[in-house]
């Protein structure tokens, strides 16, 4: 059984994919988070309504004050294929705001760390729940997990930025 996401765990070996000018390229999580400060974001869906007008506008938004406060990476991640995520990407202004969108389209770092949901009603199956983290040097310091599908206030771009400086000296 795959542990519960949770503050104190070091996350763990996952790849993600990512589409670039020149095709598509595998991404070591572990090398995205050695000695690194990051931020993490998983949405249910690029595309669908709160995802594209509330979560990913927060952390366009709050990227430089982020990064200001010793933030080294901003991450978003969510079940989808990386030509859709890339397009996302592109859209909603986080290519240009230097945030790093990444696909994880099996859900195998989704269901590693037991994050998983699934809406049949709403046509998404084996989705990511919403949430946002802080990992420093790979362990997880902040964990914001929305209880309520379709909420986005707890995982925001801004709740990370005000939790941020407990963090990072």
């Amino acid at each position: 059984m795959a542990e519960v996401l949770r503050a104190g765990m070091t996350l763990p070996e996952a790849t993600f994919l990512q589409m670039r000018e020149g095709g598509m390229v595998s991404v070591p999580l572990r090398e995205l988070l050695a000695g690194r400060r990051v931020v993490i974001f998983a949405v249910p869906g690029a595309f669908t309504p709160t995802c594209d007008s509330a979560h990913m506008p927060s952390f366009v938004r709050n990227a430089d004050a982020l990064r200001a406060k010793g933030v080294d990476e901003i991450i978003c991640v969510s079940v989808n294929d990386p030509h859709v995520m890339r397009r996302w990407a592109e859209a909603t202004g986080a290519t240009a705001a230097g945030i790093l969108v990444l696909a994880d389209p099996a859900a195998a770092f989704t269901k590693q760390i037991s994050m998983e949901y699934s809406a049949p009603e709403r046509g998404m199956l084996d989705r990511s729940r919403r949430y946002s983290l802080l990992a420093v040097d790979g362990v997880v310091e902040v964990l914001n997990l929305e209880e309520i599908p379709g909420a986005c206030e707890i995982s925001a771009g801004n709740t990370m930025l005000d939790q941020v400086d407990r963090f990072i000296p």
